[in-house]
């Protein structure tokens, strides 16, 4: 490629109304490097899926060796330990086995289930909250607040904070973009910040959490004593700040990328409002076509590997672009078209292997309750700018806008 540099034109904000020209370009040739080094890009499906699962593959920055890759500036040097999402076995596995006990099976299996009446509820006080406007900005007053309270509800969070971590989870998410040449330092500076101050808030929970538990996620994380034994205080405020932000932001591109999909697809949303059950199959096929994370920059090769002939040397940092795989024509037939009746929707939307998406069930039940109420709900919506702004974060790609107009809000 002899354009702008790869990194940069990966991460161009330019690109993220319509990156997938970019990726089908990138997919030519499998795995990409730069002349003066920087990272390994890898965008074709089955290389993807096979790295992922690979475990030569590691999620712990201190792996890295190579030069030339400005975002590996580690998140855990903060004031929080790193996540389960940062580390490798056996430490990986052991945190997320003990997260996974108050979330789902096999100790809750019913925890996401029996949240679907509490979750409708939600979304039909956002839409009655709409009032009698003909235009909605869908993000700032349906798909950012939904997810954001079903989090802070899961977790314990006062439902008087949950504000307070918006601008947190902002920032936060923002150090996860990958910008080659902007200052590594003053970004970190930023991120170490917000994340010492929500730390400094999830302590104070934990603390009344220890003294009073409730029936919240948090309180069961800081009183199981389950196989593993208890996590540590300092455990517990990373994992719950990976759920505060994961379990939101990641769920809020998911809505909107969702409604705008199906606003530039009308016939696809008249059967969802006549057909609720479609909505699985909707949300499966957003997840293949626009999913909200576009790709993984934070993996490194432990060992030498070799993809399609070519050797990635050990320390070396590899970026698996998921969305380009997504649209891989050697895996997904007809890859650009939007067709939820697709019979093979086996999408890297929520990754795979060890480090596949935590929260899937909850962010699946979320998308699928979100969309079919506002088919349903939402008389005749028309997109008011298309394409619309987007957020200035290639990781996490989503509209920040999705302003929409319409005729009236059917009943209830």
């Amino acid at each position: 490629m002899t354009q702008a540099p790869l990194l940069r034109r990966i991460t161009d904000y330019a690109n993220r109304a319509d990156p997938y020209p970019l990726y089908a370009e990138l997919r030519k040739t499998p795995v990409l490097q730069e002349e003066d080094g920087g990272p390994f890009v890898i965008s074709t499906y089955w290389d993807i899926q096979s790295l992922l699962h690979d475990p030569r593959i590691s999620s712990d920055a201190s792996n890295l060796t190579a030069q030339g890759d400005e975002l590996t500036e580690r998140e855990e040097e903060t004031a929080l330990p790193p996540s389960f999402l940062r580390l490798d076995p056996p430490e990986h596995d052991r945190l997320r086995r003990m997260t996974n006990r108050p979330f789902g099976p096999p100790h809750s299996p019913r925890r996401v289930h029996d949240m679907r009446g509490e979750l409708a509820g939600i979304v039909s006080g956002l839409i009655a909250g709409f009032g009698d406007t003909d235009r909605i900005d869908v993000v700032d007053q349906f798909s950012y607040p939904f997810p954001v309270t079903v989090i802070c509800r899961l977790l314990g969070v006062p439902r008087e904070d949950e504000a307070r971590f918006h601008s947190w989870a902002d920032t936060i998410a923002a150090g996860l973009d990958p910008v080659p040449g902007d200052d590594p330092t003053q970004r970190n500076r930023v991120t170490h910040e917000a994340r010492m101050q929500l730390g400094m808030y999830l302590a104070g929970l934990v603390e009344e959490r220890r003294k009073t538990p409730g029936d919240d996620m948090l309180s069961e994380l800081v009183t199981s004593h389950g196989p593993d034994g208890p996590m540590t205080t300092m455990e517990v405020l990373s994992t719950a700040a990976l759920l505060l932000i994961a379990g939101h932001e990641t769920t809020v591109n998911l809505i909107t990328n969702g409604m705008l999909t199906l606003l530039r697809h009308p016939e696809v949303l008249e059967r969802l409002r006549d057909d609720p059950r479609l909505a699985v199959n909707i949300v499966e096929e957003l997840l293949r076509y626009e999913p909200p994370v576009q790709l993984v920059p934070q993996r490194t090769c432990i060992a030498d590997i070799e993809v399609r002939g070519v050797t990635i040397p050990k320390g070396s940092s590899i970026w698996l672009v998921l969305a380009a795989g997504n649209r891989d024509p050697e895996r997904f037939k007809d890859p650009e078209r939007f067709d939820p009746d697709r019979p093979d929707i086996q999408h890297l939307g929520f990754g795979s292997g060890i480090h596949s998406c935590f929260g899937a069930p909850l962010a699946r039940l979320e998308a699928q309750l979100a969309l079919t109420e506002l088919a349903r709900r939402l008389d005749n919506p028309r997109l008011v700018e298309d394409p619309p702004p987007y957020r200035q974060n290639a990781v996490l790609r989503g509209p920040r806008h999705l302003n929409i107009t319409f005729d009236g809000l059917r009943p209830q």
